[in-house]
């Protein structure tokens, strides 16, 4: 099959993976999946997909964000896409930085991704709020921004924080994204 329609996965949460596998595939992509860098670099030997969707925070503790740097470099024509559930403007920006055409937040569906896909250009007609930022919105975002300054060790982050590590553990999962 044609490397254009070939889609690499990168989600160490199985359920999750398998459903965007099937979802897919039931689209005319053939899907490879990998749950840590490890795994994409060992497939990446085999394989060339002309698409990606990329988790930001695999398992172990792991970064999204140096699989993203990875694939960019072994293919800048890769499209790729990271989707998380620990959405925040710092790692947002990073993404793209290293090689992301673009980042949704969970929950995002099947026509989402493909849609992002689509996108090679950002939308200046978005539309701007008048709103100011919450303050715990700032919170999560000097959270999230840390975090990946830390490579997403949680206690690292909290002694930057000033936090005890299992407050931060809470503030997490209270706003996680699911």
């Amino acid at each position: 099959m044609d490397t254009e329609r070939q889609l690499l996965i990168v989600e160490d949460d199985a359920a999750f993976a398998r459903t965007l596998y099937r979802s897919f595939e039931r689209r005319g992509y053939r899907v490879v999946r990998a749950s840590s860098l490890a795994e994409v670099q060992t497939l990446l030997q085999a394989e060339r997909p002309g698409y990606a969707v990329v988790d930001l925070k695999l398992s172990g503790g792991a970064s999204g964000l140096a699989c993203v740097q990875y694939l960019h470099e072994q293919d800048p024509d890769m499209v790729i896409v990271v989707l998380t559930g620990y959405a925040s403007i710092a790692t947002a920006v990073e993404a793209i930085k290293l090689g992301a055409r673009h980042y949704l937040a969970k929950p995002a569906n099947t026509d989402d991704i493909e849609t992002a896909f689509g996108r090679d250009q950002g939308n200046a007609d978005v539309e701007l709020t008048a709103r100011a930022t919450s303050l715990k919105t700032l919170e999560w975002e000097r959270i999230h921004e840390t975090l990946a300054d830390t490579g997403f060790n949680i206690s690292e982050t909290a002694r930057r924080l000033g936090l005890h590590r299992r407050t931060l553990t809470r503030k997490l999962e209270k706003q996680r994204v699911k």
